[in-house]
């Protein structure tokens, strides 16, 4: 089968933000305790960081990390993460039904975010929390000092303040399991009050108010509609999640989920443009698609799950190498929808539906999904350009017609990087480049990633069953093996 795929340097989509490679870490599971801390793990350090978590984090060239929730963030007292550890409370956690020792709070995950490389995406409670709070976590963490909050602070050790730059106000506020949970109305209205004093704090911060919790909430798109108007001119941007599973089996289907991901993303575009009239508005309203993934492979296992434990084994999907396709198209599509979405966070980061996954004192290593996702990090960053795929399909009960390849371009100065995902699940494409405008392109590397196991996984005992491979490529052409996952490498004039 042949392809062919277009693209022009005087046809950009937009900037590639690098916060498009976020990720999230959330009170959940052992995505903090066993994950990224576990003082006593061979590896810590002095914090009880561990170490070898920490190298393939830096791998993923992550640039911004979501905490502290999530469900958890609508129940928190983030207080309870600062100062003595000795004297930090031990709670009974809600959202997740564990027990929270508060050993972890923003005093170390801004320490812990340092050493990863990573800027902090701080979340407010405005579940239980008040407008009050929201101030006053903003005043802990970015005033200078001399006020309450900032001495707290300095007190605790901390002479120079965090500097987050970027705050959630609040977590799927529409969402029936969500402690707190507002109407519409009510969101908004909490949202922009708190987003006033927050900024009156300081200025310079950027917020993110809370859309629907997924596109099949009954309220999609009632919900944007109204929080936006009570809040366009205090906040940045709007919040978009979706999860994405295989669960009746349907390898063609699931891998075309991206489509949905696709149309999720421009349905919220046409909303905020459309208050953006009504509001004879400049401003565009840009999106943080701040928790995207698949999930569904933990969910029986949680299930049976004993409440109140500390850091259970909860969300620790095991990915196989047909997830890691998708997490690829998926990738593709945040790409390509680049000139909106400026920030985007891969939940989670550790063990909990995650690219990385450890033992408690043992190992630390990749899942199938960490190489797509560290490949779009290291060659995704540039100007995103408008690809034509002239190529086959096929036809998809859940999603329509569906192309096998899937692709992105991004031009970063003298090199293009095409991404591409040949969905075909029986036949190798030939896939020929059309660059106009660029000289005399030279196709320098080809990375892949392809198993002839779709169910193929990477586990402590068989860290490496799923990797990437290719090296030195030439010609304007390559071989996109059956269902496989490419990175192609040009040097341009």
């Amino acid at each position: 089968m042949k392809a062919r795929l277009t693209a022009n340097k005087s046809y950009p989509i937009g900037e590639v933000s690098p916060k498009l490679y976020g990720s999230f870490i959330e009170h959940l599971g052992r995505a903090v305790y066993g994950g990224i801390y576990e003082p006593g793990h061979p590896t810590a350090d002095e914090s009880g960081f561990r170490g070898d978590v920490l190298e393939l984090v830096r791998k993923l060239n992550v640039p911004i990390v979501r905490y502290p929730g999530g469900n958890f963030v609508s129940g928190y007292n983030w207080e309870d993460g600062t100062g003595d550890k000795s004297t930090r409370p031990r709670r009974a956690e809600l959202a997740w039904s564990s027990i929270e020792t508060n050993q972890v709070g923003i005093d170390e995950f801004q320490k812990w975010a340092s050493l990863a490389g990573a800027e902090v995406m701080l979340a407010v409670n405005l579940g239980t929390g008040t407008i009050e709070d929201a101030k006053n976590i903003v005043e802990y963490c970015n005033f200078p000092g001399g006020t309450k909050y900032s001495d707290k602070r300095r007190s605790n050790g901390f002479a120079e303040p965090f500097k987050v730059k970027t705050w959630c106000l609040g977590n799927e506020m529409d969402g029936e399991w969500q402690i707190g949970r507002k109407t519409a109305a009510e969101y908004g209205r909490i949202a922009c009050e708190a987003a006033k004093v927050m900024k009156l704090v300081d200025p310079d911060i950027e917020l993110v108010a809370c859309g629907s919790s997924h596109s099949k909430m009954p309220t999609f798109g009632e919900w944007e509609a109204e929080v936006l108007m009570h809040c366009w001119d205090q906040v940045d941007y709007l919040s978009l999640h979706s999860y994405y599973g295989n669960r009746d089996g349907d390898t063609a289907s699931f891998l075309a989920c991206s489509l949905d991901m696709d149309r999720f993303i421009k349905s919220v575009e046409a909303i905020c443009d459309y208050v953006k009239a009504l509001k004879r508005s400049e401003k565009t309203m840009y999106l943080s698609f701040d928790e995207w993934n698949v999930w569904f492979h933990s969910n029986e296992k949680d299930s049976g799950l004993e409440k109140w434990q500390e850091a259970p084994p909860m969300l620790e999907d095991v990915y196989t190498f047909e997830d890691a396709l998708v997490v690829g198209c998926l990738l593709i599509t945040l790409i390509n929808n680049s000139d909106r979405v400026k920030i985007a966070c891969l939940a989670q980061l550790v063990n909990v539906i995650a690219p990385i996954m450890t033992e408690n004192g043992g190992a630390a290593w990749a899942q199938t999904i960490f190489w797509p996702f560290m490949h779009a990090s290291c060659y995704g960053r540039g100007t995103a350009l408008r690809c034509v795929v002239d190529c086959d399909g096929y036809r998809s009960p859940a999603y329509g017609d569906v192309p096998y390849i899937e692709a992105a371009a991004v031009q970063n100065g003298s090199e293009l990087t095409v991404f591409a995902v040949n969905r075909s699940l029986e036949e190798d494409i030939t896939l020929d480049l059309d660059l106009s405008g660029f000289g005399n392109p030279e196709l320098i590397e080809h990375i892949k990633l392809n198993n002839e196991d779709l169910k193929a996984v990477n586990t402590a005992a068989q860290p490496d069953a799923v990797m990437p491979s290719g090296g030195p490529a030439a010609g304007l052409s390559a071989k996109l093996e059956k269902h496989s996952w490419n990175v192609l490498r040009l040097k341009i004039g």
